[in-house]
């Protein structure tokens, strides 16, 4: 069984940064690809990035220049570095984790970018 504890949203005003974390914890492969979706009202969850675990990295392009995504394999926890947030960027973070067979989500953390 494994289980993602998302931390670190919140409200902010736009311009401003937010650092969003993942834990996963229990059965966990050395290959793994860990990432962050989003989830705004009335629209599809979408990509913002990923990480696999030797270092692949993918933005989504309304992200590129302004998230930066990483992780420490020793604790099994992916990072979302947010800065310039925009009003656009509102909505729930949804922490993911592939390791084939297997996906798993954690139970999203609200972001909240006021103009």
């Amino acid at each position: 069984q494994v289980q993602l504890v998302e931390s670190g949203g919140g409200l902010v005003q736009a311009g401003g940064s937010l650092r969003l974390s993942c834990a996963a914890s229990g059965s966990i492969f050395s290959i793994n690809v860990m990432g962050w979706f989003r989830q705004a009202p009335g629209k599809q969850r979408e990509l913002v990035a990923r990480i696999g675990s030797v270092g692949s990295i993918n933005y989504a392009d309304s992200v590129k220049g302004r998230f930066t995504i990483s992780r420490d394999n020793a604790k099994n926890t992916v990072y979302l570095q947010m800065n310039s947030l925009k009003p656009e960027d509102t909505a729930v973070y949804y922490c993911n984790l592939v390791q084939r067979p297997y996906e798993y989500w954690g139970q999203g953390t609200q972001v909240t970018v006021s103009s």
